[in-house]
Parts: C-alpha cells; sequence; structure tokens
C-alpha cells in the first residue's frame, strides 16, 4: 500500500511510522492506553473496543461493534484481529488508511506545501469509502496475480456483504474497486477516486 501511493524519497518515512503505530488493546495495554488518551470520547471508544474483542459485554447498548480504531498517527486494534479475519478483511490496512488522511506531513518530517498538508489529501466525506476500499483491494492484490485474476475475486466479494457502514455508497465503492483492479496501480486509482474535488474544477 505504501510502495503504491507514495513516492520511493518518502516510503521508508511513512514505512516508519507505520511501523510505530500500532497498539494492540490487551489486558496488558489498555489500562495504560486509557490513562494516556487526553480525550475521553475516544477513550469509551477504546474502552468499546477492548471489550469486544474479549467478548466481554460493552458499556452502552449504543456502543458500536469495532475491530480497529485510528487516533492520530496510533491504530488501535482489538485482539479479535488475530482471530480468523474474513477472505477480503485486513482491519490494519483499512485503520493505517485513516493514518494518512489523519498525519500532518510535517509531523513526520516531510515536506509540507499548500496543497499538501497531509500524507494523503482525501475528501472529508470520501475518508471511509478510502478506507474500505484500501482494504478490499490490499485482498484481493494479495490473494491473486494478474487483472483477470484480481477481476474474478473483485466479482466473488461483490456477491456478498458490502460494508454496513451509511458513509460509504456502495455503488461508488465497487466502481473504485473495479477502476483499482483494472490499473497497472490501483492505489492510485483508489488516492483519485478519493480525492478533494480540484479547486477551479468544473462541476
Amino acid at each position: 500500500m505504501v510502495r503504491g501511493l507514495f513516492p520511493c524519497d518518502e516510503q521508508g518515512t511513512v514505512l516508519d511510522i507505520l511501523g510505530r503505530s500500532l497498539v494492540f488493546l490487551t489486558p496488558a495495554t489498555i489500562d495504560a492506553v486509557l490513562a494516556q488518551m487526553p480525550w475521553l470520547g475516544t477513550a469509551w471508544d477504546l474502552a468499546n473496543l477492548y471489550l469486544e474483542g474479549v467478548d466481554a459485554e460493552l458499556l452502552s447498548d449504543e456502543a458500536p461493534s469495532l475491530l480497529g480504531l485510528s487516533e492520530g498517527t496510533t491504530c488501535y486494534l482489538s485482539a479479535a484481529y488475530l482471530g480468523e479475519p474474513g477472505r477480503f478483511d485486513d482491519f490494519l490496512v483499512h485503520e493505517a488508511a485513516h493514518i494518512f488522511h489523519n498525519c500532518k506531513r510535517r509531523t513526520i518530517g516531510l515536506r509540507e506545501t499548500r496543497r499538501r498538508e497531509w500524507l494523503l489529501e482525501i475528501d472529508f466525506a470520501k475518508r471511509e469509502t478510502f478506507a474500505y476500499a484500501c482494504e478490499t483491494y490490499s485482498r484481493i492484490h494479495e490473494l491473486s496475480k494478474g487483472t483477470r485474476a484480481r477481476q474474478a475475486l473483485l466479482a466473488e466479494y461483490s456477491q456478498g456483504p458490502m460494508p454496513a457502514d451509511d458513509r460509504v455508497d456502495t455503488a461508488e465503492y465497487l466502481d473504485i474497486l473495479g477502476e483499482a483492479v483494472a490499473a497497472r496501480n490501483g492505489w492510485k486509482r483508489i488516492l483519485t477516486r478519493c480525492s478533494p474535488p480540484r479547486q477551479g474544477a468544473r462541476a
């Protein structure tokens, strides 16, 4: 994913920050994570994320069912991630994709410009679409070789359940994946489709 989305001279820096961003919520880590979290809303989400991962009762009936959560440059995953994922699931890739629009370039020492403030400029309304597309494309890319094989896997995936997230337009999501599996660099196609509209571009 990093090699597909970033130029060669930035890949090492981005891989380094991702390598230091992962936190599994386990009995050994949850107390310190919650104690150090300055935002009560995020702490509540993380507590429920932990409880979900150990099959415990959530703090509220209204608590969302989560397996991962990104905050700034940190990616939190529940212990359930270590279980058997679905064929097209990769919550680590999903949460890492969110880090790209949460982290400013200058934070990790990359040059920032007026139009490039974040690691990746992702349209606010398409952030979940971007993360889901990265997750699914990552699995398709890993499981297949060649365009026809990728298209066959996408056809298989499209027959199953889609993301249960009202922030994702299913038709657009599948269309983005269709472009990605047919392209030489599918990651770039996902990024292009989820980027903010260019200023001055016609509607």
